[in-house]
């Protein structure tokens, strides 16, 4: 399906009516084409992921929620522990599409425990229950970008210039994005923000995704490439950087789209703040460090090819494709969560973050 609406007013990734197939806006074709595509087995689901036809740390963890739930139904048995096997059979094929952003796993581990602590109930209420829990990952996604742009928003004023890298919009996450949260919610009080895009090479995110989104909700928004990241600050036109990330190490360091480091050392050399915006779900407590963080290499023809109409290097030459890179936490101003802003020791703060997330939880029970 082609349709020519705002992009604003489509849903990154949702249920179909009859709720048989996942529907997402096929992010390659962005900006020159809209299409909705159905995802169906889960070979389609599994490519949507690691095609980035779906993409962003949020948006994936809610296209898998909602793609094992759709796979869960096409199970025909009424046996739990059949019901089980497979169902974790295609959890961890799903969970293979894309390393490093943790909310694919994170949203995949949620989907499992609702079967594994119902498995006294009959597998038709197990399912429904599936259903239930991939609805409420997505509305707690919109909840948590909506608090992270709220808390990002205290940290800048009005008319104030902001970088971003990478695309951290709406189309990365169910609303609001996160990094373009709090640029969203400043939109609709009037800060008049100026905000700079890195075009974010080699997939052009920032330039396809980001400026796209950011020009069609009325943002002044001005495209740059990565190198000119230093000739902006050096101007004097930035006065916070706000980028996204796909997993949060235990001391804080960040694993984001490459080139996120860069910026961040620029920031620091320019003394302007490098604010890292980060749902808790992000956040791996398990991974001490960046160097722990294992980082997806995507194929060569994604620098010598695509978006080129004729091949843009020599034949045979050599390519290193990283997808991320990690920004150390020692160049991080603070991270932005839905539960607060954590400063250094990250260590510290983190942990602070996740007792008060547990006891939000706990009053909301």
């Amino acid at each position: 399906m082609t349709d020519k609406k705002n992009i604003m007013e489509y849903e990154t990734v949702a249920l179909d009516d009859n709720e048989t197939s996942v529907v997402i806006i096929d992010q390659t074709l962005l900006p020159g084409r809209t299409q909705l595509i159905h995802l169906k087995t889960a070979e389609e689901i599994w490519d949507a992921i690691y095609l980035l036809k779906v993409r962003g740390a949020p948006a994936i963890g809610v296209a898998a929620a909602f793609g094992i739930y759709i796979l869960a139904k096409g199970i025909d048995t009424q046996d739990y522990a059949a019901f089980y096997k497979e169902l974790v059979k295609q959890k961890e094929y799903l969970n293979s599409s894309r390393p490093t952003a943790v909310n694919l796993s994170w949203a995949l581990n949620r989907m499992e425990e609702v079967c594994r602590t119902n498995e006294k109930l009959p597998v038709a209420l197990i399912k429904e229950k599936l259903r239930e829990e991939a609805i409420a990952i997505k509305e707690e996604d919109i909840w948590v970008c909506k608090k992270i742009g709220e808390y990002g928003l205290d940290l800048v004023k009005p008319g104030d210039g902001i970088l971003t890298h990478c695309n951290a919009g709406q189309l990365a996450t169910s609303k609001y994005g996160t990094a373009t949260a709090p640029i969203y919610l400043g939109q609709e009080r009037g800060y008049n923000f100026h905000v700079f895009a890195d075009e974010t090479r080699p997939l052009l995110q920032g330039a396809r995704l980001t400026a796209y989104e950011l020009q069609s909700s009325g943002v002044d928004v001005t495209l740059i490439c990565d190198n000119m990241s230093a000739a902006v600050m050096r101007n004097g036109w930035i006065n916070a950087v706000f980028v996204g990330c796909d997993r949060v190490a235990a001391n804080g360091d960040v694993a984001n789209k490459i080139g996120t480091s860069v910026v961040a050392a620029v920031a620091k050399r320019y003394n302007i703040p490098f604010y890292v915006c980060a749902p808790t779900s992000t956040i791996d407590r398990n991974t001490k460090t960046g160097d722990d963080i294992h980082i997806e290499q995507r194929p060569a023809e994604e620098v010598t090819e695509m978006w080129y109409k004729e091949r843009l290097t020599p034949e045979g030459v050599k390519v290193f494709n990283p997808a991320f890179d990690v920004t150390d936490h020692e160049l991080i101003t603070a991270i932005v969560t839905e539960y607060g802003i954590a400063r250094a020791p990250f260590a510290q703060s983190l942990q602070e973050i996740f007792e008060k997330s547990r006891e939000m939880k706990n009053k909301n029970k």
